[in-house]
């Protein structure tokens, strides 16, 4: 890492350890979780019937329109002064659902993450604001004024925009934190089979990944145990034999036990699945190939 990469990266970890931060991050979440909580609309903002998270994928347009906006008013000249007003407009627009989706996403964030959250809706608020201030101000002819404004505006969100791209590449907010466990290609034995009984899960280590065994009265289960969304401890969750599904304990995601696809997020990526077999009273598994296309 570059010295400027360095001293910028230390600064925001001192953002994140800000204690002024800490209660305005907390209400915050809290205000937000009242309004959506888990259910269609958590699942669409969050993306989980996208395979990812919406955020980033929504992120791209009012970037792309603002950014455009600011070069047309610096070297477009006098004949791209529409065309600019048109992106401005454009850009604030697709930034409300981009913030919905934000918002979203942020609720489900704790600590340092949190607090660094905060400071990077602020600056996404205030970009937005100053390049809606800059659309009035050209609406009444002073473009002077506006094209001013929109700079400022750009400023302000690439401020925001690096703070976004700290939280989930050096924090991992919004990856798949179960991505690195990749399982045992061949059956290996994990435990005893007289070990796991009906209704008590069972968390095992095997070639690095960690897996959650699951017995009903009728069948075996294992998937991931570290849920794809932030690393929470599945075997710790709340299971539904009716439905053979499991509900994360720190973000209330939901999974199918046979599969581990998601039933409901905020996760947007299924948990591993595994195969299991009972063999001379020790129970095996190895990780579900994929299915051929």
């Amino acid at each position: 890492m570059s010295v400027v990469g360095s001293e910028l990266h230390r600064a925001v970890e001192k953002l994140g350890a800000s204690d002024a931060l800490g209660p305005l991050g907390e209400k915050l979440a809290g205000a937000i979780k009242s309004i959506v909580g888990p259910g269609t609309a958590k699942d669409s903002l969050s993306g989980t019937w996208l395979g990812h998270q919406l955020h980033p994928l929504l992120t791209d347009i009012p970037i792309g329109s603002f950014t455009s906006a600011t070069i047309l008013d610096l070297i477009g000249g006098e004949q791209s002064g529409h065309a600019a007003d048109v992106l401005i407009a454009v850009g604030i627009l697709a930034a409300l659902p981009t913030a919905a989706s934000g918002a979203a996403d942020f609720s489900d964030t704790y600590g340092s993450e949190q607090r660094v959250g905060v400071v990077h809706a602020a600056s996404n608020v205030i970009g937005i604001a100053l390049y809606a201030a800059s659309l009035g101000a050209r609406a009444r002819g002073r473009r002077g004024s506006g094209k001013l404004l929109a700079l400022a505006g750009m400023g302000v969100m690439t401020v925001g925009g690096y703070l976004g791209g700290y939280l989930s590449y050096s924090r991992g907010v919004g990856v798949n934190n179960a991505f690195f466990e990749h399982g045992p290609e061949d059956w290996s034995a994990v435990m005893s089979d007289a070990e796991l009984t009906v209704g008590k899960p069972a968390r095992v280590e095997v070639e690095g990944a960690s897996v959650l065994l699951y017995r009903t009265s009728s069948r075996i289960f294992a998937i991931g145990a570290r849920c794809s969304h932030a690393g929470g401890p599945l075997d710790e969750g709340q299971f539904d034999d009716a439905r053979c599904t499991v509900e994360c304990p720190w973000h209330q995601s939901v999974f199918e036990l046979a599969d581990g696809s998601v039933v409901h997020g905020p996760a947007t990526t299924p948990q591993a699945p595994y195969d299991v077999r009972v063999i001379d009273g020790r129970i095996e598994v190895r990780r579900t190939a994929p299915v051929p296309a």
